[in-house]
């Protein structure tokens, strides 16, 4: 049954996929003869004239390829039920194509989703996530609108809203084959998804940067709607369990499936919010494009949101094959590396206004708001109080080999101990009065003795209360080393991030800086950080034979100055930076001259540090 269900999956699949490759430039040319061009403007991100109505291949593709498959197989007859699914999803599609025809308001737009959702509805398609069948009935018209506009507002740039929408199919489509009830699914969804899959890589071909081609709304809705429903899709387990451990499985499954149209779609909103700008207003204010101002390529940014999506369906796989407390433990270090990860984003300046937390608008809100949240202080302590139970947590977790069983209550009489301990070594030793952009060494040294001390004054708590009975001591030990590791990334997070992305992404003109000492990294920094030079680092030269070959900071020391005219050739450079005080002038004119002599064209420059 297995192996017949899914030969006739990647037919589908494949039927779609070519369906899809031959409609779509068909439907290109057809865009361009009657005038449906997306045109750039100030608020869009596309800088050249490109053709819309895209979404009407993926519709076409995915529509033919479902039907034939249906009808190839021995499931026709049982694929009525999400035949009025498909038919919704048209009617979102034709509502889609009229706002790209005639540009539709926004309230109208949301009208017609929500009337079309509350017809699916009528029609039986629901999510069960409570015992209240008016509560699910609710949730389901807001999850189904919710997504549709997440896909939205995710296409806003090059094979992104596809891409993602690719890979959250690919993984729901693997939770339905792979799970254990998978025998019991009905032919034709596990069809219907791959027909959706297959329509969707095909215009991914000619969607990724450089697109040739746009979705239009017409996609973008159709594509978010039609993998909302599908997300709400009962399997017997969903049916029959009950319990914690269902309920996190019915609702993060889905969750984590479209996980990046959700999480942009909230920060977009959140970030407009703050600013004083309206949320259906378009703009250059996405994920993807703030990745692209700090520094990344178009290609890479949409890239990395790819990453993030594959990586939510990873943890949507694994909350059904590992234990219920092994999955809150991998989610939790998932969400706070999305968090810290979305906080960087947000330091991007992309809006001319002023934050309603500004300095200006301090007056609007109460004096502990701004001391304390704006300054993030309070933020720190609330995630230092994360970091600790889920450092905690996952010790007990390692320790005991993946469960917490009898564990559990153990676990919860000493959590507030070593909260309280931990916060408190915390604010003695100062780890509070730090500024997270200019975190050191030095500060690592006093993160080792804060979690030292905040590990070893609750075990001497512990020991005269319940003379450690039924602890542990190696989770302790395990607690030490994460709570370390925990509390060092979240610091140096943003400095990790913004080295990282700069050594990774400067463009300019291929430079080396002569002098790997102090002058020579400080000139370092000021090409990593100051993009208005235009200037990208292929490595050192120094006449100090012992860091030949080696890296500093990360670049590597080419050779000396009897190497230069082989290492300008070699590696095109077209500017030297000489860092050192003593004889850099007489060494800037020696560079000079031997460059003349080369025919090469290479600006010699001397770094001066100045006062005023």
């Amino acid at each position: 049954m297995m192996t017949s269900q899914l030969h006739s999956c990647l037919l589908t699949f494949g039927g779609s996929l070519v369906l899809s490759l031959i409609l779509t430039p068909v439907v290109r040319k057809a865009a361009i003869a009657s005038g449906q061009v997306a045109v750039p403007k100030d608020d869009r991100w596309h800088k050249k004239p490109t053709a819309l109505l895209g979404g009407g291949s993926i519709f076409a593709a995915m529509w033919i390829a479902w039907i034939l498959a249906a009808r190839l197989t021995n499931w026709t007859t049982h694929g009525h039920p999400y035949l009025p699914m498909m038919l919704c999803a048209s009617a979102v599609f034709a509502l889609g194509l009229a706002d790209d025809i005639f540009s539709m308001d926004p309230q109208h737009k949301l009208a017609g989703q929500i009337i079309i959702t509350a017809v699916l509805m009528f029609l039986g398609f629901r999510l069960g996530w409570s015992d209240s069948k008016t509560l699910n009935l609710f949730l389901s018209i807001l999850w189904v609108v919710g997504i549709t506009n997440a896909f939205n507002l995710l296409d806003n740039m090059d094979g992104l809203a596809t891409g993602v929408a690719f890979i959250g199919g690919a993984f729901l489509f693997l939770w339905h084959f792979l799970g254990p009830y998978a025998i019991f699914l009905e032919g034709p969804l596990l069809l219907l998804a791959a027909a959706y899959l297959g329509a969707l890589l095909g215009f991914l071909i000619y969607n990724f940067h450089p697109a040739s081609i746009f979705m239009g709304d017409a996609g973008s809705l159709f594509i978010g709607f039609v993998l909302a429903c599908l997300t709400m899709t009962k399997s017997p387990q969903q049916v029959h369990g009950t319990g914690f451990v269902n309920v996190l499985s019915v609702m993060a499954i889905p969750i984590f499936i479209v996980f990046i149209p959700i999480l942009d779609t909230g920060f977009v909103s959140f970030m407009r919010k703050l600013f004083r700008r309206p949320i259906s207003q378009g703009g250059r204010d996405h994920s993807s494009h703030r990745m692209v101002a700090i520094g990344l390529s178009e290609k890479r940014a949409v890239l990395v949101l790819y990453g993030f999506a594959v990586v939510s369906g990873f943890i949507a796989l694994a909350i059904r094959y590992v234990s219920v407390w092994s999955s809150l433990a991998l989610t939790a270090f998932y969400l706070l590396f999305v968090l810290f990860f979305w906080i960087y984003l947000a330091k991007v300046k992309v809006y001319p206004e002023k934050s309603v937390l500004s300095e200006e608008n301090a007056g609007r809100f109460t004096p502990i708001l701004v001391e304390i949240t704006y300054r993030r202080r309070l933020f720190e302590v609330l995630l230092d109080l994360v970091l600790i139970t889920i450092a905690y947590y996952t010790a007990y977790l390692l320790r005991f080999e993946g469960s917490m069983g009898k564990d559990f209550h153990v676990f919860l009489n000493s959590l507030p101990i070593l909260i309280a301990c931990q916060i408190l070594a915390f604010y003695v030793m100062g780890v509070y009065r730090g500024v997270w952009e200019s975190t050191s060494l030095s500060d690592l040294i006093g993160y080792i003795k804060a979690v030292t001390a905040g590990t070893v004054l609750p075990i001497l708590i512990l020991l005269g209360i319940y003379r450690f009975q039924s602890f542990s001591r190696a989770v302790f030990a395990i607690y030490w080393i994460l709570m370390l590791v925990l509390i060092s990334l979240s610091r140096l997070s943003f400095r990790l991030l913004d080295e990282g992305i700069r050594k990774g992404n400067l463009t300019g003109k291929p430079t080396l800086i002569y002098g790997a000492g102090v002058g020579g990294q400080m000139a370092l920094k000021e090409l990593e950080t100051n993009q208005n030079l235009q200037l990208s680092l292929v490595g050192f030269i120094d006449d100090n034979p012992r860091i030949h070959q080696k890296r500093i900071k990360g670049y590597p020391v080419l050779g000396g100055g009897k190497d230069l005219s082989e290492i300008i050739k070699r590696h095109g450079i077209k500017e030297v930076i000489v860092s050192f005080k003593e004889n850099g002038l007489e060494k800037k004119r020696e560079i000079r001259s031997l460059c003349a002599g080369m025919g090469a064209e290479v600006e010699v420059k001397q770094m001066q540090l100045v006062l005023a």
